[in-house]
Parts: structure tokens; sequence; C-alpha cells
């Protein structure tokens, strides 16, 4: 089968930072569905796994990137129940394991879920990731209850994909306020689409929040840049509040800010519950097919803004270009 992987971290116009690689069909396992992908997303996280993993040394075999993929079910292993061959899935996949930047690819059906049946593929391959990223940031680690509430989300990066797809849930399933962060007049309008209450600029994040009428904002969603936004987080975050983020940092975070409020510090990786096997590691599938019920219902939508088609370097190539300027509005995809 075609794949596109990398064997070295190479700047992205290098002819060699991705290639076409010819592989073998993927070996299942008991708890594996062999799909057909469709179409997949490209995220940040692979633009970072690209250039990070292969810095000092070369991999020995190509590696192949990919989270984001809806497909067609060509296969399903011994102990799979609910899902049939000629199923359509979708899934963010597992980091242990050989991506979606292929023909055909073995996942764990306890990841997976049907794909919403009232969008095409692409539109739907923009959604997997963010939407377990989001749903786990909100729900699991910053523990938002549903229902009417007057407490407030302030989410860091409201324009990128995790952000959009943040916006829409608080805003449909909570009875959070929601502002988001953005600096451009287009992602004001995105975040404002998304669900955003209202918009403040991150570049002075907090005089515009206060001059909004906030003193405090009871729960941070942090998307962009850790260590830059930290003085300004411990400063807005409400006594007691709860702040989560997924940007790593080398920097070191002065968390004793936190101590005189309360305030918790949470990390959101979505793929956690694969890479440790976790117990509950169902609970991603079980997600996804929430979302794949809120996306059929009209209640999300899509945040597909950008799609390029075919399996190929250049494609890939291209994909990952774009992802790197950090100018990106909604998801990026790939059609095959």
């Amino acid at each position: 089968m075609k794949a596109i992987g990398f064997v070295n971290s190479l700047p992205i116009e290098h002819a060699d930072s991705l290639f076409e690689v010819d592989m073998p069909t993927p070996e299942i396992g008991a708890m594996d569905l062999l799909v057909a992908v469709e179409a997949i997303s490209v995220n940040p996280a692979d633009a970072k796994r690209r250039i990070r993993t292969a810095v000092d040394a070369p991999h020995e075999a190509p590696m192949i990137l990919g989270y984001d993929a809806v497909g067609r079910i060509e296969a399903i292993g011994a102990d799979v129940s609910g899902f049939e061959v000629g199923d359509r899935v979708w899934y963010a996949g597992d980091a242990n394991r050989p991506g979606s930047y292929a023909e055909l690819q073995a996942v764990d059906h306890r990841i997976v879920s049907h794909a919403p049946g009232n969008v095409v593929p692409e539109a739907a391959a923009a959604l997997p990731l963010v939407s377990l990223t989001s749903w786990e940031m909100l729900f699991d680690r910053l523990q938002v209850a549903s229902g009417p509430s007057r407490k407030s989300l302030l989410v860091i990066g409201g324009a990128g994909g995790v952000g959009s797809i943040t916006q829409q849930l608080a805003r449909k399933l909570t009875g959070l306020e929601v502002i988001a962060t953005a600096s451009r007049k287009e992602s004001a309008q995105w975040c404002r689409k998304m669900g955003a209450h209202e918009v403040v600029n991150h570049r002075d994040l907090i005089a515009d929040t206060r001059a909004s009428g906030r003193e405090f904002v009871d729960f941070i969603a942090q998307y962009a840049d850790t260590a830059q936004h930290w003085d300004a987080m411990c400063d807005l975050i409400a006594p007691q509040g709860r702040i989560g983020t997924i940007v790593e940092t080398d920097e070191k975070l002065d968390i004793s800010a936190l101590q005189g409020k309360s305030a918790a510090l949470m990390w959101e990786l979505m793929f956690t519950r694969s890479l440790f096997g976790t117990p509950d590691m169902a609970r991603q599938g079980q997600i996804l097919a929430r979302m794949a019920r809120l996306v059929d219902d009209g209640i999300v939508s899509t945040t597909e803004t950008t799609t390029l088609r075919g399996l190929s370097a250049d494609t890939l190539k291209e994909a990952h270009a774009l992802i790197e300027r950090g100018t990106m509005i909604g998801k990026l995809v790939v059609a095959f």
C-alpha cells in the first residue's frame, strides 16, 4: 500500500522532508479494525512530531504520521463487536502506531466510532482529534458541569481547530459565558461564529479581559502558548478556578502563583488513554459517537476551512507548510 513518511527531521521545503513509501498491508490484532482511509486532517501535532522526533538520529524505518481519519472498514479483528465491514468510521488514532497518511490503517476499535452520516468524509475528518481534546478538556480536566451556569470560560487560541470546537461545545452544551482570544478581524469573526459571546485580544490579555467587565474567569482553556500567557492566566483565573492546557513548554513556570487562589493546572493530552491503555480507553469511542450525533443533528458544525486532494508527498508537504505558518483558521483536510 502507499503511505507518506519521513526519516529525518528536515524543513518542509526539503525534498526528503516527506516522501512516498510502499508498505505492506497492516496486520490487525484481535481488537483492531483495518480501515481504508478516505480523508484525514493535518494537525499542528503532525508538524511538531516531524520536526522533533528525528533531530539527533534518523528513524531506522519511515515514520507514518497522521491522526484524524475517516474511512471504510476493510477487516475486523476477532474480538471486535459493534462494527461491520463497509461501515464508515472516524477516529484520531494512537501515537504508538503508524498514522493515517496511508491507504490503509489499523486502529483499536475502542477509540473509533461510526462517522457522522450527514456530512461528507472530508468535513468529518476535520473533527475527531479536536473533538476529543475539547471534550476531555471541558468535561474531564476542567470538570465543567452541563446546564445553567453563571461561570465563565476563557479560550486562548479561539480560532484554531481545538478552540473552535471548545467554543461550540461550551456554547451548546453548557451555560458558560464563552470568551475567546483573537487578534485579527477574520479570526475574531470566526470565534463569534463558533460560539464566543465575546472576543478579546491576546496581545493585551489582562487589560482587554478586564475592560470587558470581568475581574476573573472561572475556567481557562489554553491552546496557544502556555509560557507566554502564564502570568496573565494566573492573574485572571478566579479563586478555586481551573486552568487547562495542551501546550508543552521548556520554560520553568511559577506554579506557586496559583497557590493563593487554590487554583488548579490541568494537562490534557488526547493520546493518554491509548498511550497507556487505560481502563477507560473505550471512553474515546463513546465521545466520538456522541460527537457524531451532535454533527448529524446540526448542533456542532465542521471546522474544515481548507481542503487539499490526493495522497502524495507534495500534498502533505503543502499541508505542513500551511500549518507551520501559524495563521490557520479552523482545520486543514486532505481528501484521498
